[in-house]
Order: C-alpha cells, then sequence, then structure tokens
C-alpha cells in the first residue's frame, strides 16, 4: 500500500485556537493562500482573487442552500430528542441521524415545536446509524413553513463558540433548499466582489449539490480505497454545461468554488461518462491517482486531518506537498475549518 493510500498519510496536528468560531467581517476580508505552479505560496486576501484570475475564466459555485436541520424536540415520554436531517427520501419522509439513537425503534414518535411536527420512526439505515422519519403536521401548513419555525441551521461539530448569525452560514448566493451543511468556501464572497469579478470579465455559472453525511463523514479505513461514500445529490443544467464548453474551447480556466463543486462536475462524467446536463445522485471519492476532467482550479478552505475533502485537494496537488502548505499555514496562523480561511490552487 503506497503511503498514498494510507489514512495516517493524512494526519496533522492543529492547534485548537486555529479553529475558527466565527466568520471575519466582511466575507471577502479573510485570508487566502494562493498556491500557482510550482511556486511559493502567496499570502493575500480573500479580495485580491480577481487579480489571479483571468478574463473568460469561469467561477462554478454550488447554489445550496441550508436548512435548519438540526431539531430538538421530546418523546411522549417526555424525553428529550436531537434529530438531524440527512436527506430526504420521499415526500415527508427523511433519513436523520437521532440522538439517544438506540432507543427509537420502528412506530417511534417524536413532537417538535409543541406537536407543530411529528416524526414516526418507520425503519432503520444499516449504513449511517440513523432513523427513517415521517412527518406529520396539522392540514393547512407546509413542511418547510414549520421547520424554519422548530428548527435550527446546523453549525459543525467544532464549532462550539460561536457567536456568528445562521444567515453567516449561508453563502450570498444560496437558493436551493437541501444542504445540510454550507459549501464553505463560497462564504468568502460578497456581492461586491461578485460585481468587480464581472466587470473584469470572470464569469459565474451555477451547481447543486446538496451537502450531507457523505461530504463531512470520516475516513475510518486504513487502506483509503476501501472508504465508501454516501450518496449526495447533484444537479447541473444545460446552460452551466456549455459555460464550461465554452470557456474549455477558448483555453480559460474552469475553476470550481469548493469541493462540493468538484465532486459535483466530476461526479457528472462518471455517472454519464462526460460532461453533460444531469440530475441524480452520485458517491464518487477522489483521492490521489485520480485524472480531472473538468477543473483546472480550486477555491477551498482548510479542511479536517484524515477527510475525504483532504484527499480530494491532495489529487489535485499531490499528498506531500498539500501537507506542507497546512504546515505553512498553521506556522502563518491560518484559520481553519468552516468560518477560516481559504486557499486558491491555481493550474492544478
Amino acid at each position: 500500500m503506497s503511503p498514498d493510500q494510507q489514512l495516517s498519510s493524512y494526519d496533522y496536528y492543529l492547534p485548537s485556537e486555529l479553529i475558527a468560531q466565527n466568520p471575519v467581517t466582511p466575507r471577502d476580508s479573510s485570508r487566502l493562500l494562493v498556491i500557482e505552479g510550482e511556486n511559493s505560496p502567496k499570502h493575500q486576501i480573500f479580495a485580491d482573487l480577481p487579480q489571479f484570475l483571468s478574463a473568460g475564466d469561469l467561477l462554478v459555485v454550488n447554489n445550496t442552500r441550508v436548512i435548519p436541520a438540526r431539531l430538538y424536540g421530546e418523546k411522549s415520554t417526555g424525553a428529550q430528542v436531537e434529530v438531524l436531517l440527512v436527506e430526504e427520501t420521499r415526500d415527508n419522509c427523511w433519513l436523520a441521524l437521532v440522538k439517544p439513537g438506540k432507543r427509537f425503534s420502528v412506530g417511534s414518535e417524536i413532537y417538535f415545536g409543541d406537536g407543530l411536527l411529528k416524526a414516526t420512526v418507520v425503519d432503520k439505515d444499516e449504513a449511517t446509524g440513523g432513523r427513517y422519519l415521517e412527518f406529520s403536521w396539522q392540514e393547512g401548513e407546509s413542511f418547510w413553513h414549520l421547520l424554519e419555525k422548530v428548527g435550527n441551521i446546523p453549525f459543525p461539530p467544532y464549532v462550539t463558540e460561536s457567536s456568528a448569525n445562521p444567515s453567516q452560514y449561508q453563502t450570498v448566493y444560496a437558493q436551493k433548499q437541501g444542504a445540510i451543511a454550507a459549501p464553505t468556501a463560497g462564504l468568502h464572497f460578497t456581492d461586491r466582489l461578485f460585481e468587480q469579478l464581472k466587470a473584469e470579465g470572470i464569469n459565474k455559472a451555477e451547481v447543486t449539490l446538496h451537502v450531507g453525511i457523505g461530504t463531512f463523514r470520516p475516513v475510518e479505513v486504513e487502506d483509503i480505497v476501501n472508504h465508501d461514500m454516501h450518496q449526495e445529490w447533484i444537479e447541473i443544467d444545460e446552460a452551466t454545461v456549455n459555460l464550461i464548453r465554452a470557456t474549455k474551447a477558448r483555453g480559460n480556466k474552469v475553476i470550481a468554488v469548493g469541493t462540493t463543486v468538484v465532486r459535483t462536475l466530476e461526479g457528472v462524467c462518471k455517472e454519464c461518462g462526460d460532461l453533460q446536463a444531469f440530475e441524480g445522485k452520485t458517491n464518487l471519492f477522489i483521492y490521489p491517482g485520480y485524472e480531472f476532467k473538468v477543473i483546472d482550479g480550486l477555491i477551498t478552505n482548510f479542511h479536517l486531518p484524515k477527510s475525504s475533502l483532504l484527499m480530494l485537494v491532495s489529487a489535485l496537488i499531490g499528498r506531500e506537498r498539500l501537507m506542507m502548505v497546512y504546515e505553512e499555514a498553521i506556522r502563518e496562523k491560518y484559520r481553519f475549518y468552516s468560518f477560516g480561511d481559504a486557499m486558491l490552487i491555481k493550474d492544478c
């Protein structure tokens, strides 16, 4: 087994004080570490992004919107329950992670918001240890309206002392509801920055990947090749496909804003054989040795040790180089993870 396949090769030590608990304001004042070819990394701020792109380049963003997926309820016995919705599997039925999970057999009922919403356990999911919950409510209301009332935006578990507003965990272009975590590379963009990018001839296109358990579920097998990714919903329309094709045809760069965009674009190629309009699911797992078919660059945050996201970025620039870049970011006290700083990888 090569080191690139070994889970232990993707470990690193991060001082806890570098785990960002709050986003910076304005969003584009975060730091930006720029990797161009074999050159030494450059230390910039995110608002400097336009100077590293060229007229005609294309930024592809993930327009998913984080839903208030964390709910606190109680059983008919009064026992307190915490639920994290993972994905809708059919009308009014969701796969969810439930605490304390062992007490929830088929038929168990959970009440939220003084009975505004009721969930009934209808099955168990062996792959995640979760439960399938069927929701019901009073006639005349809508599920999404009630979810906004009783649910909470789920900040990541390592964000423990945040004063951030839930809106700060949404991108400025978030549209399509369905994610349980933000596509965090996009959190650095502001409307002002997009206006500047547009004025300089840099284009934008949108795809959708509803961030689910697959994105942040830890890799637990030492031989990472044996890791199974959970499927996530992706969507790309004909307009975005045409923009990407036109960008590449004239020799410009397609820059993915976040690993979720990489998985969407490359996942479509896996499912369809090439880039085309698509709606469905992907479980593409990218690690060193993968040959990229669509993207030419990546904007991304700094990721957790031993995570599939770290492996994806390693596939772009090489694991050893990426780990050296992380060492430099730690020395320079970059802020890590969801509310942290960003990295731009060019010419990969």
